[in-house]
């Protein structure tokens, strides 16, 4: 018994907001069946709704992707900079690892030093 109570509350409640709220017609934009219209007027009209929702449509789908290009296009030039960057570092990276082979190489090639003398007991 309470369920059923509290069900014809809620079930108050809800109508009781659903018709508490004011209710408008809308012309909702989209695609519409002309054909269904009998005069030529009405139809003309209808096909010219259609063409001005497309338009816009279009239009704002041009502006989408044309931001989405344009972050796109500065995304690929800071990946760029960034290579450019990573090569002059790997470039740099390759001289001073051939300056160090070179060294050694130099080091091994030289005669050995000579020891100095140990010094005599007296």
């Amino acid at each position: 018994m309470p369920g059923r109570v509290a069900a014809i509350c809620l079930l108050g409640f809800l109508s009781g907001t659903l018709l508490a709220m004011p209710l408008r017609a809308q012309d909702v934009p989209g695609i519409e069946i002309c054909t269904v219209e009998k005069t030529w007027e009405r139809r003309t009209s209808c096909l010219q709704s259609n063409v001005d929702f497309l338009q816009k449509t279009i239009a704002k789908l041009t502006l989408d992707h044309q931001q989405k290009l344009d972050a796109a296009n500065r995304q690929i030039e800071a990946l760029k900079a960034t290579v450019t960057g990573l090569q002059k570092s790997f470039g740099d990276l390759q001289a001073a690892q051939t300056k160090f082979s070179d060294d050694l190489k130099k080091k091994a090639d030289a005669p050995p030093a000579k020891e100095a003398p140990a010094a005599k007991d007296k």
